[in-house]
């Protein structure tokens, strides 16, 4: 998966993975239940439909939610933040959330695996 994704890297003038992202792909972090890391294919999907609804964006996406239309993304330009966009919103309605990093966003992704899964084992009782 590390080597698709770095071959995105040479379709986008200017763009760099952090390494934090990469670190995390390579040590096979990439699937958090409500949150996955997508491979290659996916990214390159994305990334058409974001240019054809945000045009004034520069959007990278790396990260899907499972439960609704939310994905993570690097922004060309953006630095090493991490904007969370609700695909398919009206433009100027997508930016749902910001993080300071890749590891910023990784925190908030385990802490919210770990709420799901307390109350999926709650429910169970």
């Amino acid at each position: 998966m590390l080597n698709e994704l770095l071959s995105i890297e040479k379709s986008f003038r200017g763009f760099t993975y952090p390494k934090a992202f990469l670190k995390a792909v390579e040590l096979n972090l990439i699937d958090f239940d409500i949150w996955y890391i997508m491979d290659e294919k996916q990214v390159m999907l994305r990334v058409q439909g974001l240019r054809n609804r945000y045009p004034k964006r520069m959007l990278i996406p790396f990260a899907r939610r499972e439960d609704n239309d939310d994905i993570a993304c690097f922004e060309i330009g953006g630095g090493s933040k991490v904007f969370v966009i609700h695909d398919y919103a009206s433009e100027g309605w997508e930016h749902r959330k910001e993080f300071l990093d890749f590891w910023d966003w990784f925190e908030s992704v385990v802490k919210e695996l770990i709420t799901h899964e307390r109350e999926e084992e709650q429910s169970d009782f």
